[in-house]
């Protein structure tokens, strides 16, 4: 632990260090913004002091890995350390087909970085790649937001755990580890050690910890998890080789407020709505149809339809008269200083974007989503980071823009319409409440009531109930 850092440790994050540095294989379980990246940034440099290693592999989601050789890299690695960090590029021009050749030269001095896009191993070329680094020489291997392989038969999850025998070091960083159910630690932990959870298979696994039923459609059969069992199991085969950090216990941030602003259904949604909840099908008053065939698609009709649009068959967007534009408004009105807005539907973003825009100025308001240029969202994230740009709104889509950014000059955070996934939630929650965050962060839920709004909240709820079981914490009041 004799190490010169850049940036102040706080007192968790040594704690973590502690515990963690020079084992095979650990997990950093730290809570969104209590600054794992920097624990795994430290952890690198010291065991390159040691003469440990000479490189590292980080594996970060798409939208966030250019932030470590950009940000999280600069920030935190230890002067004293000669590096290179070199993102993945699959179609690189030639100067970045040249560093990422340099990269993995075992003779290249200095501590050599390569960071890549989770979505890479789900490839040929970014697999084979990353098994030229691993092969070049001692190197360091940690997958950060560790729920991107929780699928255990996922292509990727399968190529990133195969190339992990050839690290001497592992590593899996992440917040919320539990997102779905419990079966989501397998492939999480059997990357860092097959042996850790004590079975080597997922089929075996799954069948100690879920309680299932059997279940038939017609002539197909299948296996119902209706339950958990065995948890206690669960939690103490991790304890050894795991650190929990929450920020309620290590941080002196401020709160998260919760609240919640109702939205009435207008006589034309609740028309809509109704029709599709009985009948799975609903005729608009311009005569376009709108059939369901699959449960999925209806509840994603409905909340569509609770938003304020909907689209046909045909794929034709159809607005329908709605309160919810307006609501958000009024929590604008209500709110002094910078906000983030996040809203699920690409219709509905873009149309935020433009009431803002016609309201309070073009320059007033920035979207992330799929459809923003790469080359322009680091430019957005810095120009809403500056107190004194005109950039006041951050409208954005929580999949694409929840992970991995930091908007701490938001203490306001409007959820126009949510979805299904924990981990979206948890992350995007967490792009304003990390560390540089002055103020306690307000959270809006707009939602109608007696719709799919309600059922959202209901299944994120048990999500997160069943999550802080599994990991041996108290339940905390979130969301109510």
């Amino acid at each position: 632990m004799e190490y010169s850092f850049k940036t102040k440790p706080y007192q968790h994050q040594l704690e973590a260090l502690k515990r963690s540095w020079d084992k095979t294989e650990y997990a950093l379980l730290m809570e969104m913004g209590t600054g794992k990246s920097k624990v795994l940034i430290d952890n690198i440099a010291m065991l390159y002091d040691k003469g440990r290693i000479d490189g590292a592999l980080i594996i970060a989601p798409k939208g966030v890995y250019r932030n470590w050789d950009r940000q999280e890299i600069p920030v935190h690695m230890a002067d004293h350390i000669q590096y290179t960090a070199t993102p993945w590029n699959p179609s690189p021009k030639a100067k970045e087909k040249a560093a990422l050749e340099q990269i993995i030269n075992p003779l290249m001095p200095g501590l050599r970085v390569l960071v890549m896009n989770v979505e890479a191993f789900s490839t040929k070329k970014g697999a084979e790649f990353a098994q030229r680094f691993l092969n070049s020489g001692k190197i360091f291997m940690a997958v950060d937001e560790s729920t991107t392989i929780k699928n255990a038969s996922a292509k990727r999850t399968k190529a990133i755990v195969k190339l992990s025998k050839g690290a001497r070091f592992r590593r899996i960083a992440t917040g919320s580890p539990v997102t779905q159910s419990p079966l989501d630690l397998y492939a999480q932990f059997y990357f860092l050690d097959k042996h850790i959870l004590g079975f080597q298979s997922y089929y075996a696994f799954k069948n100690h910890h879920a309680i299932t039923v059997r279940r038939s459609t017609g002539a197909h059969f299948y296996d119902q998890i209706i339950g958990y069992r065995n948890i206690k199991d669960l939690t103490d085969g991790i304890g050894p080789y795991s650190y929990r950090a929450l920020k309620e216990h290590c941080l002196d941030l401020p709160e998260k407020i919760y609240t919640r602003r109702e939205v009435p259904l207008s006589d034309e949604q609740a028309k809509a709505y109704r029709n599709m909840k009985e009948l799975a099908m609903t005729y608009l008053e311009n005569g376009k149809e709108v059939s369901v065939t699959e449960v999925i698609t209806q509840l994603l009709r409905l909340q569509q339809i609770t938003c304020g649009f909907v689209k046909t068959d045909d794929d034709e967007i159809v607005e329908l008269k709605n309160n919810r534009i307006d609501e958000l408004m009024n929590v604008i009105d209500e709110t002094e200083g910078k906000l983030i807005i996040w809203a699920t539907w690409r219709y509905d973003i873009k149309r935020i974007e433009r009431e803002l825009a016609k309201t309070y100025g073009p320059e007033s308001v920035a979207t992330f989503y799929g459809d923003t240029p790469a080359d322009e969202r680091q430019n957005i994230v810095e120009r809403f980071q500056k107190p004194d740009s005109k950039l006041r709104f951050f409208v954005g889509n929580p999949t694409t823009a929840g992970y991995g950014l930091t908007l701490t000059a938001a203490h306001t955070v409007v959820y126009y319409s949510n979805n299904y996934n924990l981990e979206v939630r948890l992350q995007s929650e967490d792009r304003a409440h990390r560390i540089g965050q002055k103020n306690n962060v307000t959270y809006v839920d707009l939602y109608s009531p007696g719709t799919t709004d309600e059922m959202i909240f209901t299944a994120l709820i048990n999500k997160k109930s069943l999550a802080d079981e599994v990991l041996n914490e108290k339940w905390r009041t979130w969301m109510k």
